[in-house]
């Protein structure tokens, strides 16, 4: 719980929150019940989020993670989020390089994709920086928010 402050610091964000599939957070109270969805996870072997840490500070600043894992296909799907006033840094990208390296080197992964709303274009630029191509636009593949939204698709093969 020792980072909740700097979780909730982002994650109350509307700037962030309009970007990802969750509304922003309203009180300390729900960070800390994310937090616990998270801890949960990690004691049930489930796969959860990894914090960011700015290095220089120790504030956590952002997480990344596999949000989904088909393991008979060898496939995966990850997810991310970032405090805004890091976007554009190269902090996601270099996240992004290191967890799909360890999808491959460690998960037996041999594809893993990203979506992100088509107007994201923060998070299209992690996809390609971190070497994904795109596959396409998935029309109203969502429905977030009370809209259906339609998605780009990002993929890396190994």
């Amino acid at each position: 719980m020792n980072d909740a402050e700097d979780m909730f610091a982002y994650a109350s964000n509307s700037e962030v929150s309009r970007y990802v599939t969750w509304e922003a957070h309203r009180s300390l109270c729900d960070t800390k019940d994310f937090i616990r969805f998270i801890l949960q996870n990690y004691e049930d072997k489930k796969i959860a989020p990894w914090g960011i840490e700015h290095k220089e500070s120790g504030k956590l600043i952002g997480t990344i993670d596999f949000v989904s894992w088909q393991v008979d296909h060898h496939s995966a799907e990850i997810g991310y989020v970032l405090a805004p006033e890091y976007w554009g840094s190269g902090l996601m990208t270099e996240a992004a390089q290191k967890i799909i390296a360890f999808g491959f080197e460690n998960m037996n992964l041999v594809r893993i994709q990203a979506r992100c709303f088509v107007e994201n274009m923060g998070s299209e630029r992690v996809m390609q920086k971190a070497g994904m191509s795109i596959e396409g636009i998935i029309r109203k593949g969502m429905f977030v928010k009370g809209k259906h939204q339609d998605l780009k698709l990002y993929s890396i093969i190994e």
